[in-house]
């Protein structure tokens, strides 16, 4: 018997693990989590996915967090529950920064939830007509922000055009869906004709908590409600949501992440309980995520799991009670009661038996551990979501590591003992690059709206600095038709370059570069590499090895080039590259190897052979003497040889060695594009196209030098006065007009001629220049590409630093408008090389013949790596002016030098390919000794096979045919067909002509 009770128990023991097991997540579930709210993230962001999206990822309007300097008075209303808060908010900006708070709280009854919308805003108007009453205020007309925690569509911070999408968290007030709450509640204000708001702005609670910890810690850009319902806000980049117009700077997105799995796409974990918790809510099918995360349900399902154990036998002696039968008797405070670590097994049985639940200790143990699994899942859920959202953080800005805080409200998160540190864990397993912390928001999203009124007046100031300068440097900001027009001069231009008769007069040369071929992953050996194309010079060593999976393994130098050789003589500046080189092999212990060596010489060259370029001219502040014409692999040999150095095997410049750096990683690769201090681009053209190089067949890399392109005149319309400013200023005037505008070399100083311009009218730092203003490269790229890395607060922060070196004492509004101008410069910068690339795609696509372009585009450059949104900025509009294409952009990390190693390899393995085969038919190949011999060998044969003795073994055997005569034309007549007749009709033998 004892063995048979164990048994059964066994068995009963082993059911409730089992039913307890349907809510436990694999860390592979949690993944899947991850990655399909990532997914989902995406689409609700995208115009064309976002109205089937689950996710609704709906725009707020509240542009930046708050900085500490908003100030004043506000009255918020905070409605998400059954209770409705009214506040009085009074901010103090400065050193004395503070927030003082009155409020008082309101019921809202089931009935007024769930009866009509005119019923619902006339009792939040009565109920702030007494706060107003009681604070004394009723003829003060304050400032409105309002906290309205349910799924809305803004179409502006106090706007909710298009409006409630729908209600959650069991209000179900007939006749606001569809509707605008701002509008139902000013309508509502009206009726009781008592007092008079100014409605600033509308949030959701989510959107609340992140401004209310965002106060306190500036790190502070996400938002989380875990309570009654489940929601996420995040500080999203602009250029991401294609929904509203514009791509500057950040906007906070309301997920509405309870929407989630409403596709599908949780149905492997959810349960039989969750789809029976649905199937009985007011929103059947809708807000699935919320339902198995939300303080609102997890106390339902832990209901429906005891009714399934207790039918079962397994609880409660098998008992259901007509209280367990009864909906929303298991409250979620429950939970984090009957959880809790102080809490002894007796008081989790007084609790059961308040709710009419007689139990034994066994029982007890059995819904603690139900407790336990149900809100460990949702803890899971919620951070398995938020690793989605901060290593999108991330991945926006461009960062290997992450650090940001998220703010948080929430009665499960701040009661329930366990749920706030099972989702901490999650995230960090589930986001490791990503340091997160989490702030308890202490006063609520009631704050939160009272600080958004106060940026959003604040914002009111900023919006029209920005409109200003939008006008003011309106030549800058180009359309799509703008771009495709200069894309099509562009590709003009190609042509121009290519031709033989155009190329003389083409301003983009479309240079040969002799390179016939990417790596197709066969090459191996030991090289050198050099790089010239600053004032850094660096020198590789990269081994190349093809076993198993090709590697590359390299050590590298940098030497300095001092301005004196960058404008001294060509002979001192190959010597000091010869020195470099010369120290470079000594310190590696390789002066006995003859290594091969390329060489990547980053200015425009016209190349004759891949081992011989004659430099057109300097760039990037070379000016070297008696260099120009003349072909700088002769001039390196010479400088070098002289240290037993093997001459040069390859020269190539930047942009052709970050496409063959690139070509290595990806054999799809035939494009290459360098934007940093200059710019220019390669790509791979069909030889029957370059009328410059002998040959129709394969491709060939073209340096399309396109830093030029302008330089006659075609971008005359689109320059401004700063450029030409730029220009006249420059080392060269008149040349590369193109470089000039978009790359980083000039982008700094572009920045501050207009910064000059603007103040001198007045419209910046009121009216004053500063002499440090005046100065020539004062405000350098790295000014315009840093600030945009960073939050709101401290990109303002970071150009006041910037410009308080400048001797200037901006306020906000000029850091604003300083922000506003750089990003108007890169945003152009990223515009045209996107116009400019987006020629050489279509080209590309044109010579394939294919409908669709798939492609790989090699990338380097400072500018296009550091700038945080100028890489998005280039893919974005790339797809939009070359929609047939899918193209992937793939960053260059060895840079260009790995490049040249890689030109020197293909052309390695290329001549031992050619000596293979010319070793393989030298055999084949007859001097004129040998011929001769063969002629005296078959005069011999033929006197053998003419011989009577010598004819049996004769192997020529000149048999005879009898025909004694060839045609004299004096012969009889006959047709063709006669004769072929008769040949046919006679047969022929070695005794005579015929019978």
């Amino acid at each position: 018997m004892v063995t048979a009770v164990a048994q059964r128990l066994a068995a009963q023991r082993k059911e409730i693990d089992d039913t307890l097991a349907l809510l436990s997540l694999s860390p592979e579930n949690l993944q899947q989590v991850r990655d399909q709210m990532r997914v989902e993230l995406e689409r609700g962001l995208r115009k064309d996915s976002h109205s089937t999206a689950c996710v609704k990822m709906l725009p707020s309007f509240v542009y930046r967090t708050p900085n500490g300097t908003e100030r004043g008075k506000f009255l918020a209303l905070d409605l998400g529950g059954t209770n409705f808060r009214v506040l009085v908010v009074k901010i103090r900006s400065g050193i004395r920064k503070s927030v003082r708070m009155y409020n008082k709280i309101y019921s809202i009854p089931l009935e007024i939830m769930q009866g009509t919308g005119e019923e619902l805003f006339d009792h939040i108007v009565q109920c702030i007509s007494d706060f107003l009453d009681y604070m004394g205020m009723k003829n003060t007309r304050l400032p409105l922000g309002f906290t309205f925690s349910f799924p809305c569509r803004q179409t502006g911070i106090d706007k909710v055009k298009g409006s409630l999408v729908s209600w959650t968290k069991g209000f179900k007030a007939t006749d606001c869906e569809g509707n605008d709450v701002v509008d139902m509640l000013r309508e509502a204000i009206k009726r009781r004709n008592e007092f008079d708001l100014d409605i600033v702005a509308v949030v959701n609670d989510t959107v609340g908590t992140m401004m209310t910890c965002a106060y306190e810690d500036p790190k502070c850009e996400i938002g989380l409600i875990a309570g009654t319902g489940s929601n996420v806000c995040y500080m999203e980049e602009m250029r991401n949501i294609e929904t509203v117009e514009g791509d500057e700077g950040r906007m906070c997105i309301n997920t509405e992440w309870g929407g989630f799995g409403e596709n599908d796409c949780m149905e492997n974990i959810r349960t039989r309980f969750d789809r029976e918790v649905d199937e009985g809510s007011l929103n059947k099918g809708k807000q699935r995520f919320e339902k198995m995360t939300s303080g609102m349900y997890l106390g339902e399902i832990v209901r429906q799991i005891l009714i399934d154990l207790t039918s079962r036998g397994l609880l409660f002696r098998g008992r259901i009670t007509e209280p367990l039968k009864t909906r929303g008797i298991f409250e979620t405070k429950f939970l984090s009661q009957i959880e809790s670590d102080r809490l002894a097994l007796l008081q989790v049985r007084s609790i059961l038996q308040h709710l009419g639940l007689d139990s034994t200790c066994d029982d007890s143990i059995i819904v603690k551990e139900v407790c336990g699994v149900v809100s460990r899942r949702a803890a899971q859920l919620c951070g398995a979501g938020m690793a989605a959202v901060v290593d999108k953080i991330r991945e926006n800005r461009g960062l290997n590591h992450l650090q940001i805080t998220v703010g948080v409200d929430g009665t499960l998160y701040k009661l329930h003992p366990h749920f706030s540190g099972i989702l901490q864990n999650t995230v960090k397993t589930l986001a490791p690059e990503c340091d997160v912390e989490f702030v308890l928001s202490e006063d609520g999203s009631g704050k939160g709206a009272a600080l958004i009124t106060a940026v959003a007046r604040r914002q009111k100031t900023t919006v029209p600095t920005q409109r200003k300068i939008d006008k003011y440097l309106y030549a800058m900001r180009f359309s799509d038709e703008t771009l495709l027009d200069i894309m099509n001069r562009f590709k003009i231009e190609l042509v121009n370059g290519l031709g033989r008769d155009t190329n003389p007069t083409a301003t983009v040369k479309m240079l040969p570069t002799f390179v016939r071929s990417i790596p197709d992953g066969s090459e191996k050996g030991d090289f050198i590499a050099l790089d010239l194309g600053g004032s850094a010079f660096r020198i590789l060593r990269v081994k190349v090895s093809d076993e198993k999976k090709q590697t590359v393994q390299m050590e590298s130098q940098v030497y300095d080039t001092p301005e004196d050789i960058i404008h001294g003589s060509g002979t001192q500046l190959f010597d000091h590259v010869a020195e470099c080189l010369g120290d470079f092999i000594e310190k590696q212990n390789i002066k006995d190897k003859k290594l091969p060596v390329g060489f990547t010489f980053s200015f425009p060259c016209a190349q004759t052979k891949l081992n011989e370029s004659y430099l057109l001219n300097w760039t990037k502040r070379f000016k070297a003497s008696g260099v120009e014409g003349m072909d700088v692999v002769a001039l390196l040999n010479k400088a070098i040889k002289k240290r037993g150095v093997p001459d040069i095997m390859a020269v190539v410049n930047d942009t052709v060695g970050t496409m063959m750096t690139c070509g290595f990683d990806d054999q799809r690769c035939e494009v290459g594009i360098i934007i940093g201090t200059g710019t220019n681009a390669c790509y791979m053209e069909e030889m029957r196209h370059i009328d410059l190089v002998e040959g129709d067949e394969g491709r060939m890399c073209i340096n399309t030098e396109w830093g030029a392109f302008g330089d006659d005149g075609m971008l005359e319309d689109i320059r401004t006065e700063f450029d030409r400013e730029i220009d006249r200023g420059s080392l060269n005037p008149g040349k590369q007009l193109f470089e000039k505008m978009v790359s980083g070399m000039y982008m700094g100083e572009l920045v501050r001629l207009i910064l000059v311009k603007m103040a001198k009218e007045g419209f910046l730092f009121e009216g004053r220049i500063t002499p440090e203003l005046l100065t020539k490269g004062t405000f350098e790229t790295k000014h315009v590409s840093d600030p945009d890395k960073m939050s709101n607060w401290r990109a303002e922060f970071q150009f006041e630093t910037i410009l308080a070196r400048l001797g200037v004492e901006p306020s906000t509004d000029d850091c604003i408008a300083v922000q506003h101008v750089c990003n108007i410069v890169s945003h152009r910068s990223a515009n045209l090389i996107a116009a400019t690339l987006g020629g050489i795609l279509s080209r590309i696509k044109d010579n394939k013949g294919n409908p669709r372009l798939r492609t790989t585009v090699g990338i380097d450059g400072s500018l296009y790596k550091m700038h945080p949104q100028y890489s998005r900025r280039l893919h974005k509009t790339v797809r939009r002016l070359v929609p047939e294409s899918d193209v992937r952009f793939l960053l260059s990390e060895s840079g260009s030098s790995k490049g040249a190693a890689m030109v020197t390899a293909v052309a390695y393995r290329l001549a031992d390919q050619r000596r293979q085969i010319t070793e393989t038919l030298a055999e084949f190949n007859l001097n004129n000794d040998q011929l001769l011999e063969v002629k005296k060998r078959m005069k011999t044969e033929i006197q053998n096979g003419l011989g009577r003795k010598t004819h049996d073994s004769a192997t020529v055997k000149m048999w005879p045919t009898y025909v004694r005569s060839t045609p004299d034309g004096s012969g009889m007549k006959i047709s063709a067909g006669a004769f072929l007749c008769q040949a046919l009709i006679l047969p022929i033998d070695h005794s005579g002509l015929g019978r």
